[in-house]
C-alpha cells in the first residue's frame, strides 16, 4: 500500500513509556516513508523524558495518574519544539487519552484508531479477535468499547494472564527488563496458543513493547498476528496531515481594565446557551493591568502600548486561541498595526458595533460616542461608523471631561464607583449627545456599561449600545461557527 507523508507536519513520538516500543515505532516509521533519500524524510521529534513509574507493573489495581502527568509534559514540550502531531506508542495512555488531548494544541493520532484500521485492511473478515495485553489495560475496556460490537474481542484466560503475558512484560525475565529470547519467548507463545484455542481469528499483541518479537512468534504460531507498531507507522504516514477537532478557544487580553475583563467574561457566559458546563467555551485569559495606559499615549506623551499589547496577544496565540477579543475600545487604536503580526484574527469590536447599529437600527443615522479622550481623538469610531453610512456625534470639550470624569476621576469607574458622581456624569453626557441629534449613543469605554443608568431609552434617551456585549455575542458566534471574524480583522 502507497502511503501520502505529511511532509509539511512535524511529527513527534512520546517515547520512554515503553522504551523499546518507542524505538520500533521509530524504525518502523523511517522503513515505511516512501522517501527517495534521507532528505525526504520526515521531520521527527523523539520525545522521551526520564520517567520512572517505581517499577509499577500494569495490573488490575494500576494507577495512572503519574502517568497521566508525564504524558501531558511530554505534548507540551513537542508544541514548544513546534510538532502539529504527535504518536502515542503506549495503550495504557490511550486509555485516558481523552482527558490529554483537548488540553494540547497538536494533533494525537489514536494508536487504537491504527489497529482498527489494519484490522479493516489487512483481516476484514475477523471477528474474534485476541488481545494479549496488561491486566489494566483489559480492566479498562479499551479493545471491547474500540472494537466491538461488530467483533468479540476474546482475551487469554485469567491463568495464562497471570502466568504467562503479564511475567512477559513485567517480569525480571520480561521484555521490559530487556531480555527478548527465552521465557518471555515462551510465555508470549502459550498466550498466543491460548487465544487460537478460544477461535481467535487474528491475535493484537496490545503493548508497544510485545511487537519486537513478532518476527520469532510468528512461525510458531499458525493465527495471524498484528503488528500494532507496524500499524501505528503506517496510519501516521496515512493520516498525519489530517487535524483534529479541537474546541474553539477565545484569547481574551484582559486587565484593559480589569473590571471590563470579568465583565466581558460574565457575557460570553450568558450568552452561551449551554446544558452544561462542557457546553461553554474556552477561553484563555491574559489578565495585564501593566499594559500603558491608551489614552495617556494617544492624548500625551504616555508610554507606546503598541508592543506590550503586542506581546499580549502573542501569548494567547501560543497558548492555542483561535480569536482574540480585546474589551477596551481605546485599544482598538492600536489593532491595524499589529494585526497582520498575528496568525490568528482580532475580533473588532468598533466595527463589530457598527455593524451591529446598522443591522439592529437600520433607521438610525446619527450616533453620540461616549468614550475616553484617547477614543475619541484616534478617530477609530468614526471611521467604522463612516464605512456603514453612520455619522458620529461627540461631546463638547466640557462635556466630554464629564465622561473623562466618570471614567479616570476619583469617583470614576476605574478607581472602583458605579453609582453617585460617575454615574451622574455619564447620564449627562448621554442626554448631550442626544440635544446634539444621537439617536443612539455608544458606550464607548468598556467600564461604562458598568454605570449606564437602567431604563436609559424609556427617559427619552437615545438607543444605548455596549460594545462589550456585541463583542461577546460576535465571539460566541464564532466560537459555535455561525459567523466569522469580521474582513476588517482578517
Amino acid at each position: 500500500m502507497t502511503y501520502q507523508s505529511p511532509k509539511r507536519n512535524k511529527l513527534g513520538i512520546v517515547g520512554g513509556l515503553g522504551a523499546i516500543g518507542g524505538a520500533d515505532l521509530l524504525m518502523k516509521i523511517i522503513k515505511s516513508t516512501p522517501a527517495g533519500g534521507d532528505h525526504e524524510q520526515l521531520d521527527i521529534s523523539f520525545e522521551q523524558q526520564p520517567f520512572d513509574d517505581a517499577g509499577a507493573i500494569a495490573d488490575a489495581h494500576y494507577n495512572p495518574n503519574h502517568r497521566k502527568f508525564y504524558v501531558y509534559n511530554t505534548l507540551k514540550e513537542m508544541e514548544r519544539r513546534g510538532c502539529q502531531i504527535a504518536l502515542l506508542p503506549c495503550f495504557i495512555s490511550h486509555s485516558f487519552l481523552g482527558e490529554v488531548a483537548p488540553e494540547v494544541s497538536l494533533t494525537v493520532l489514536s494508536l487504537v484508531d491504527a489497529v482498527q484500521d489494519k484490522l479493516a485492511r489487512d483481516h476484514p473478515e475477523a471477528r474474534r479477535v485476541g488481545v494479549i495485553t496488561s491486566s489494566y489495560v483489559r480492566k479498562t475496556g479499551l479493545f471491547d468499547r474500540a472494537l466491538g460490537p461488530s467483533r468479540e474481542v476474546i482475551y487469554p484466560d485469567d491463568d495464562v494472564q497471570s502466568s504467562a503475558v503479564m511475567p512477559a512484560v513485567y517480569g525480571p525475565a520480561g521484555i521490559k527488563a530487556g531480555r527478548l529470547s527465552g521465557n518471555s519467548v515462551e510465555w508470549l507463545a502459550e498466550a498466543c496458543e491460548n487465544l487460537a484455542s478460544l477461535g481467535a481469528d487474528v491475535i493484537i499483541l496490545g503493548s508497544t513493547e510485545l511487537p519486537i518479537l513478532i518476527d520469532t512468534l510468528r512461525p510458531r504460531i499458525a493465527t495471524p498476528i498484528l503488528d500494532v507498531n507496524q500499524a501505528y507507522a503506517e496510519y501516521a504516514l496515512a493520516h498525519g496531515g489530517a487535524g483534529r477537532s479541537q474546541p474553539f478557544k477565545i484569547g481574551v487580553v484582559g486587565g484593559v481594565g480589569p473590571a471590563a475583563t470579568v465583565d466581558f467574561m460574565d457575557k460570553v457566559v450568558k450568552r452561551t446557551k449551554a446544558a452544561r458546563d462542557q457546553d461553554h467555551i474556552k477561553m484563555v485569559v491574559e489578565q495585564n493591568p501593566q499594559i500603558p495606559d491608551r489614552t495617556a499615549n494617544l492624548i500625551s506623551d504616555g508610554d507606546d502600548p503598541t508592543i506590550p499589547l503586542y506581546s499580549t496577544c502573542k501569548r494567547l496565540e501560543a497558548d492555542g486561541a483561535d480569536a482574540i477579543a480585546i474589551p477596551c475600545n481605546t485599544a482598538h487604536a492600536y489593532v491595524a498595526r499589529i494585526q497582520s503580526h498575528l496568525g490568528v484574527p482580532i475580533v473588532n469590536m468598533l466595527t463589530e458595533t457598527a455593524a451591529h447599529i446598522r443591522a439592529a437600527h437600520p433607521e438610525i443615522r446619527n450616533v453620540g460616542l461616549l468614550a475616553t479622550a484617547g477614543t475619541v481623538a484616534s478617530g477609530v469610531y468614526q471611521e467604522a461608523l463612516e464605512a456603514v453610512g453612520l455619522t458620529l456625534i461627540t461631546p463638547d470639550a466640557p462635556m466630554q471631561d464629564r465622561v473623562m470624569a466618570a471614567i479616570y476621576g476619583e469617583k470614576g469607574v476605574k478607581a472602583g464607583f458605579t453609582t453617585g458622581q460617575c454615574r451622574e456624569d455619564l447620564l449627562a453626557a448621554i442626554k448631550h449627545v442626544r440635544d446634539k441629534g444621537a439617536e443612539a449613543a455608544i458606550l464607548g469605554c468598556t467600564e461604562l456599561p458598568l454605570i449606564a443608568p437602567d431604563g436609559a431609552t424609556s427617559e427619552g434617551l437615545p438607543v444605548l449600545l455596549d460594545p462589550t456585549d456585541i463583542l461577546a455575542r460576535k465571539c460566541v458566534s464564532v466560537a459555535q461557527g455561525t459567523a466569522a471574524p469580521s474582513a476588517q480583522t482578517a
